[in-house]
């Protein structure tokens, strides 16, 4: 289990809970104690599911999910908070939540709602099968790769690296993502693999490795993939 959930949640309390809880389940954890930390979290690291507070410092629950939507953030949310009154429950959604739990909630139910956005997102992620480079041609799904009549020998890691920039559709992806979904973790804990990684991808890809035209740097951030 790879999937990044961004818990945005001002008491100290709760969110140690929840990154305890969803620890424990395999998730990658990330956080934030007020809204604007959390906004910049969720645009900067691009985590699989936001799990939101509504009440926060600096900017509220509803507030934040209405900013990703207008940026075009398709990353699901899930708002858990006391404020369950309908009208409270229908700003929630109305501002671009995809579910809303409302405190106490059971460890269980919580899960499981989580459980369900991921598969959503993932069931809803585009995914294209094949790819033009220039005169290079990759086909994810049979993972091959072929210039011309010539094969172009590219590892399982690298067709991964690939295949996650593609699915990003043109946005950075993260060092970490990297390391999540194409490593685990916990096997390569340094970017340097990442790097290194891409490097290896542009001496087989790029017509010159050195001003790469499709794998591009985005500074401070990670990797996109243009075509």
């Amino acid at each position: 289990m790879n999937e990044r959930i961004l818990i945005i949640e001002d008491e100290l309390a709760m969110r140690t809970a929840l990154a305890d809880l969803l620890s424990a389940e395999g998730y990658r954890v990330l956080s934030a104690a007020d809204g604007e930390r959390g906004l910049q979290r969720a645009l900067e690291e691009k985590p699989d599911l936001i799990l939101l507070d509504i009440m926060m410092p600096k900017l509220d629950g509803f507030a934040l999910c209405a900013e990703l939507r207008r940026r075009a953030s398709a990353v699901p949310v899930l708002m858990l908070t006391a404020k369950g009154q309908v009208e409270d429950r229908v700003a929630g959604l109305d501002s671009g939540a995809d579910d809303y739990l409302v405190k106490p909630f059971s460890t269980e139910e919580l899960l499981a709602r989580a459980r369900a956005l991921l598969r959503r997102m993932e069931r809803n992620s585009p995914l294209p099968s094949k790819l033009k480079l220039g005169g290079l041609e990759i086909d994810l799904a049979r993972q091959t790769a072929v210039r011309g009549n010539h094969p172009v020998h590219l590892t399982a890691k690298e067709f991964a690296m690939l295949r996650l920039m593609a699915q990003a559709e043109g946005e950075p992806v993260t060092r970490e993502k990297f390391l999540d979904a194409v490593w685990g973790y916990a096997a390569f804990p340094t970017t340097r693999t990442v790097d290194n990684h891409i490097a290896s991808l542009r001496a087989k890809l790029e017509k010159n490795p050195d001003a790469p035209r499709h794998l591009k740097t985005v500074h401070g951030v990670g990797y996109k993939l243009e075509l």
